[in-house]
């Protein structure tokens, strides 16, 4: 990620300002191939030109023996590990001989250590960060391929098997074994859709926000103004069912009083429930009784829905359940950033102890470690307490402490930074060098000592901020990624459910009638509908396969003669006139689950006789068109999970459904976008005009 890489360029060039400023310009080069080591690439002429550059800058130019750091650093991270000591070692020996006394020598020798210590953990730190990133999708993808995994496990363990024992039974009817075996066919059938039904119910359970999408659509759709405001975690569990079969029937109910011009749905979650709250401006003359069942629901699940008015006169709904017991979250090892930061701070620590007279050692220690602990809390977040706790500890001391306890001063800068937005950071660490520079005059440094102390809080401001923010943008690539992982693997449970109700489910439903049909026959004419079950079983087994995620197109010509086929067996008169252009293959196999659904509904939900069935182009949209009679005049089919998986795959096109009831005429409308393949009007991809009675 590019922040990183300006953030450990800001690190290495704070670092070399000071041996610049102090009259070294070959640091300047120094730090160019630093910046190209780190990077870049590790090559193995860069480290030749960082060994040449280090040696010439110290033993040619008389510079701190602490550019040697950059180069035992650099060692570190290649096979070469082995010779970083030797330089430290080096690097110490020179001070020495320089005629440095034990403390000072040892204050460059800890400083040489930190430099070696940092200039390998900003390298493993963009390394971590970018392959955080490049891992993401590379993660949830497999996150995928593990729950499809357990989602074919599951179901070919029932559903599976069930089918198995259709395709048998049917088989054996139609060698002449006569349709006695079509009992145990009819009863095998009725339990597979069952549990198809189940299991569709406890995927789409994890999680409440298909149904937020849904709701938004169908109201937008009725002409509601809409706001969803969600404040949930997912996934939800048996929770997120119950909540999104009372928006289901809440938003059913603001469409069907047709009163409401603005609707805000809003989910909330905290101290152990879950919450859903539906408002509206429209009025009600009664409350609804699916409501009443719903209430009884929830309070079995130790929750409580309530609806009515609202102290501002708007119809509310508002339902609270217990929130889902989530697993721990995992605690990750301490990461390297941290670490990192961690040793910095002790080792600056440490270079401030040397200096300090015997009896303050002991206060000037605990209060540096408390410094120490606020700083590492600023990883994780924007801590005020913390941040004003380090504030005190940098200015009270000082008149115990004397200028000595200057250095302090630095390590408030970088939190600052952290903690602000930057027009107010930047004038606050301004206040705070400008503080450090009052405080060295009042106490009578000399001007270069001075300006040394400003100066290396400053430095030390910067390089505590960006190992602060190294560290927790580390942190944040890896929740995004684990997030990323979680949703992925409740959008594949959710496709699995939409497949199990639009397709599975379609199929199973369709052989149970057909069986059931086959028993009441003759067995010639039996034998011509168990054919076509034998076919439909068939391709109910390739629909499992595709619930396991499986990739199966769908053809919407052949999903209009079997919806035909099954109508026919239920009596009802069907015509179809398909008329749309060659489709790509999303938009066909979505818009073949909206007919299945149709003519599901049509079975389950209506008395029908008759039934229609139509496509059509209309510039650049297609349309689907299923009416049938039968429908009570003034009663809206309400919200089902069918209708709402419709509403999610279209949506996915930019596409919309809509339904209604006009003249005891029930019309599902479908309309989506297309290309035509071929750049072209084409031909229609219809059966054309067939009346089937």
């Amino acid at each position: 990620m590019l922040l990183a890489r300006v953030i450990v360029v800001a690190v290495l060039a704070a670092l070399s300002s000071v041996y610049v400023l102090a009259g070294a310009a070959g640091a300047v080069l120094v730090f160019a191939v630093q910046c190209l080591y780190t990077l870049w690439a590790r090559k193995w002429w860069l480290l030749a030109a960082q060994a040449a550059l280090v040696s010439w800058v110290t033993l040619g130019t008389g510079a701190s023996v602490v550019v040697l750091g950059y180069l035992a650093g650099s060692l570190l991270v290649t096979r070469l590990w082995a010779l970083a000591p030797g330089v430290v070692f080096g690097a110490v020996v020179i001070a020495y001989a320089r005629g440095g006394d034990v403390i000072t020598t040892l204050d460059l020798a800890i400083t040489t250590i930190l430099m070696t210590l940092i200039v390998p953990g900003l390298i493993r730190l963009v390394e971590r960060v970018d392959e955080l990133h490049a891992t993401r999708l590379a993660l949830a993808a497999a996150a995928v391929g593990e729950e499809r995994l357990r989602i074919a496990a599951e179901l070919s363990d029932g559903l599976g098997r069930g089918l198995d024992t259709i395709i048998g039974g049917v088989r054996r009817a139609l060698a002449g074994a006569g349709t006695a075996e079509l009992g145990e066919v009819v009863a095998t059938a009725r339990q597979s859709l069952a549990d198809a039904r189940a299991a569709a119910a406890g995927f789409r359970a994890m999680s409440l926000a298909p149904e937020l999408t849904t709701a938004k659509a169908m109201l937008a759709a009725a002409g509601v103004a809409v706001e969803v405001r969600s404040g949930h975690t997912e996934p939800l569990g048996p929770a997120g069912a119950l909540l999104a079969a009372v928006l289901r029937e809440a938003v059913t109910d603001v469409v069907r009083h047709g009163a409401a011009r603005t609707c805000v749905i809003e989910t909330s979650e905290e101290a152990g429930t879950v919450g859903l709250r539906v408002t509206d401006d429209g009025r009600r003359t009664a409350e609804d009784d699916a409501l009443a069942d719903l209430a009884r629901q929830v309070r079995a699940a130790g929750g409580r829905l309530a609806s009515g008015l609202s102290d501002q006169g708007r119809h509310t709904v508002e339902a609270t359940v217990p929130a889902p017991q989530r697993r721990p979250e995992k605690r990750e090892p301490a990461d390297m950033s941290v670490l990192l930061l961690a040793a910095v701070l002790v080792g600056f620590g440490v270079k401030a102890l040397l200096r300090m007279p015997p009896p303050l050692l002991v206060p000037g220690a605990a209060m540096l470690a408390v410094i120490v602990v606020m700083q590492l809390r600023s990883v994780t977040g924007r801590h005020m307490t913390a941040l004003a706790v380090m504030a005190v500890l940098t200015y009270a001391p000082v008149p115990v402490f004397g200028p000595i306890w200057l250095g302090a001063s630095g390590f408030l800068a970088g939190p600052v930074l952290l903690a602000f937005r930057p027009r107010i950071a930047w004038p606050l660490v301004a206040a705070v060098v400008a503080s450090t520079a009052a405080i060295a005059a009042l106490f009578g440094l000399p001007l270069p000592q001075g300006a040394n102390v400003t100066l290396s809080t400053l430095v030390t401001g910067l390089v505590v901020y960006s190992l602060l923010r190294l560290a927790r943008i580390a942190k944040e690539l890896q929740a995004a990624r684990e997030d990323l992982a979680r949703s992925a693997v409740v959008e594949e449970r959710l496709r699995a459910a939409r497949d199990l109700h639009d397709l599975l489910g379609h199929s199973l439903a369709a052989i149970l009638l057909k069986c059931e049909l086959a028993r009441r026959l003759p067995p010639e004419r039996a034998r011509a509908e168990l054919a076509e079950v034998l076919e439909m079983a068939e391709r109910a087994g390739h629909d499992l396969r595709s619930v396991s995620g499986e990739q199966r197109d769908l053809s919407l010509a052949a999903e209009a003669e079997s919806a035909a086929s099954i109508l026919r067996a239920a009596r009802v008169e069907v015509t179809a006139d398909l008329a749309h252009p060659p489709l790509p293959a999303e938009v066909e196999t979505v818009l073949s689950a909206v007919l299945r659904e149709a003519v599901t509904n049509v079975l389950r939900h209506s008395t029908a006789r008759r039934c229609s069935i139509s496509t059509a182009a209309d510039g650049g949209l297609v349309r689907l068109t299923v009416r049938n009679d039968g429908a009570r005049p003034g009663e809206a089919r309400r919200g089902s999970s069918g209708l709402g998986n419709l509403t999610t795959r279209l949506a996915a096109l930019d596409g919309r459904l809509t339904t209604g009831v006009e003249d005891g005429w029930f019309r599902l409308d479908a309309r989506a976008p297309y290309l035509d393949p071929a750049g072209l009007g084409g031909d229609a991809d219809g059966v054309g005009t067939v009346a089937c009675v």
